[in-house]
């Protein structure tokens, strides 16, 4: 079976903005061509894909049933010791986190992790991304404290990666929101202050977000350290972000909304 050309399909249903229905049951045709050719590494790959895709959908107990095919497969031809496994592994995690399932999701996350450490070199980036899953899932508990210590360890991977200011941008900014949570303002700030100063370093080109997340941020910095001007300067140009990427929607509302709330403190 050649993956390439199911990709290549793939990706144009996407972009001509096909029904799930339909992009399902390309999905299911073509992990039973695999599996009726016998090319377990295309149906380890179309697997994986499906796990993300009922996930995006909300279909959490077909991304379950794929989830656990999948491994399953991948076991029996033995390349539960690879990479690939542990990829794999960090899809299904984010799968159950999705769900809400979050005790199998930690589980999962564990193994990847487990198994990143027994493979790859330290500091690969690879494990930024897993850090940073793992930060998501622990805030979610509100483990705070400890989501702050994984994302610490995705900034300092990143940090090291030349063509990364985007990612060193929003991590911070992650890692930013999280330490409000635990009450420290000031650290939150400098956070946000240099995230802020990454974007605009990059001139526009990646104005996603994460960039909207931090001015909010700050916005919220300026709030509790009663500078309501700045406050409400950073509310605005936050909803002016959403709205430029995103339009009208839930999250610029309750921006004018708090914009509206730092007004009252002003006036």
């Amino acid at each position: 079976m050649n993956t390439n050309d199911f990709f290549q399909t793939l990706d144009k249903m996407f972009a001509d903005a096909k029904s799930p229905e339909e992009i399902d049951a390309f999905l299911c045709e073509s992990l039973a061509k695999a599996n009726e050719e016998k090319d377990y590494g295309a149906y380890v790959t179309i697997g994986n894909e499906m796990i993300g895709f009922y996930r995006s959908i909300s279909q959490y107990d077909k991304c379950f049933q794929i989830s656990e095919d999948t491994l399953m497969l991948m076991e029996e031809l033995q390349l539960d010791g690879t990479e690939h496994f542990g990829t794999t592994l960090l899809n299904v995690a984010t799968g159950y986190r999705a769900a809400g399932r979050f005790n199998e999701s930690l589980s999962y996350y564990a193994r990847a992790l487990q198994l990143y450490e027994q493979l790859l070199p330290p500091g690969d980036y690879r494990f930024a991304g897993l850090y940073n899953n793992i930060s998501i899932l622990l805030e979610q508990l509100n483990d705070n404290e400890k989501a702050a210590i994984f994302l610490e360890r995705a900034l300092d991977i990143i940090d090291k990666i030349p063509e990364g200011a985007s990612e060193q941008a929003s991590t911070r900014t992650n890692l930013a929101l999280v330490k409000m949570k635990l009450g420290n303002t000031k650290e939150a700030e400098t956070l946000l202050q240099d995230a802020l100063k990454r974007y605009e370093a990059l001139k526009g080109e990646t104005t996603d977000a994460h960039y909207s997340a931090a001015l909010a941020g700050l916005a919220e910095v300026y709030f509790k350290k009663e500078e309501y001007e700045k406050s409400l300067s950073f509310y605005e140009k936050a909803a002016e972000e959403v709205k430029l990427h995103f339009g009208e929607n839930e999250s610029y509302h309750l921006l004018l909304q708090n914009a509206e709330l730092v007004k009252s403190h002003i006036n």
